[in-house]
């Protein structure tokens, strides 16, 4: 499947189901945060991952938001989803010292920053019963780390900026202004689809033994009936050549 298909189907996935993850999250959870919709992103993958962006301010909207990205994942290309009323911009950077993927590809400059920004007239309304979603996909993911952390920072038109940069702890207990984090799967293998040729080619052996015996049992039926039209005719022949019998009582000859 395509790049292009896993993110369109991602997008798919993100509106038909957005309202239950919401509802999901909750008002505690009233902070910037990273999610997927549908399998994981895996390791040395692609995948499109949303940014949820709530507003906590009373009186004023949030007009930018930037999510920054360690120059240490290595992640060397980046798409963001058009949302109508802001624009995005993203920044690669060199990096001092290249990464290299899980396909053997150098990268020497990655993704290291994209920043929303409210076009006049919009943005996330004051109050807390607001959000929007920047959704971004990007690849190839580091495969040496099990999650991603992503700094941000949201900017409201009052100026006030409020930085998501905190990272959990391993007792997990949230911090004040936790950093968005997404979880990474295992890397893709060669395993699975291996077990799928394996699977594949011993139903086509059985589908061809099965057909071969079938053909066999019609054979060995179309012999037998065979075997009988010849013994069916040959009776009919000797029944034609026997000498006809004179009834009792009868004569041969003329009068």
């Amino acid at each position: 499947m395509s790049r292009h298909h896993v993110f369109q189907r991602a997008g798919v996935l993100a509106a038909t189901v957005g309202a239950a993850g919401l509802l999901g999250a909750g008002i505690a959870s009233a902070h910037v945060t990273a999610n997927v919709y549908g399998p994981q992103p895996a390791k040395g993958g692609y995948g499109a991952i949303f940014f949820r962006v709530p507003n906590e301010e009373a009186g004023a909207g949030t007009v930018k938001v930037e999510v920054d990205l360690k120059p240490e994942y290595g992640i060397g290309g980046l798409r963001t989803k058009p949302i109508p009323g802001w624009t995005a911009e993203v920044t690669s950077s060199p990096l001092a010292q290249p990464v290299t993927t899980a396909s053997g590809t150098k990268i020497t400059k990655a993704v290291t920053k994209v920043v929303w920004t409210a076009q006049p007239g919009t943005k996330i309304a004051a109050g807390s019963t607001e959000f929007q979603e920047f959704e971004i996909s990007a690849g190839p993911l580091p495969s040496n780390v099990d999650q991603l952390e992503f700094p941000a920072i949201q900017t409201y038109e009052d100026g006030k900026v409020v930085q998501w940069n905190q990272p959990t702890p391993a007792s997990g207990e949230e911090p004040e202004h936790p950093a968005p984090v997404v979880k990474l799967a295992a890397a893709e293998g060669d395993g699975d689809h291996a077990a799928a040729t394996t699977t594949t080619t011993g139903g086509a052996e059985a589908e061809s033994s099965s057909s071969d015996t079938t053909a066999r049992w019609l054979g060995g039926a179309g012999l037998v009936v065979g075997a009988l039209g010849l013994g069916v005719g040959a009776g009919a022949i000797l029944r034609s050549r026997r000498p006809a019998t004179t009834a009792p009582g009868k004569t041969g000859g003329t009068e």
